[in-house]
């Protein structure tokens, strides 16, 4: 399909969103069909964060948002509406409304006990190795 394109190399695709809620939004792709962030290889998800650093930038110098979101999605319950791993970069200003994170207001802090105990098991699960695809 044709696309404005504003970076392309063998790993990644970096093109305008269709649906331009902000003015600057790019959607940067693999080339290779990846469903969802957790089947992506460590290589090409490198690579797909250098380029949506170095797209974030260049939309700070050109568009001077206010702030800037990284937004990526992963199945249905997260909101994940292509079934493609893509990373949106989206500059933000002030007012705009967009991807409010928290409902009504800020979730209750956790206690250090139940923070330390998801951080045992996630460090558990990322020590023994099960990271990729």
């Amino acid at each position: 399909m044709p696309a404005s394109l504003v970076h392309e190399d063998d790993q990644v695709v970096a093109f305008m969103g269709l649906r331009q809620a902000v003015p600057g939004h790019v959607l940067v792709v693999p080339r290779q069909h990846v469903d969802t962030l957790f089947d992506l290889d460590e290589d090409t998800a490198a690579q797909l964060m250098r380029v949506a650093v170095r797209i974030a930038r260049a939309a700070d110098a050109v568009f001077a948002p206010d702030g800037l979101n990284l937004w990526q999605s992963n199945r249905e319950a997260g909101g994940q509406e292509v079934p493609h791993v893509h990373l949106h970069v989206q500059p933000r200003m002030r007012g705009d409304g967009l991807l409010r994170i928290y409902p009504v207001a800020l979730p209750t802090p956790a206690t250090r006990a139940v923070l330390d105990g998801l951080a045992t098991t996630l460090r558990a699960a990322f020590d023994a190795g099960q990271l990729s695809p």
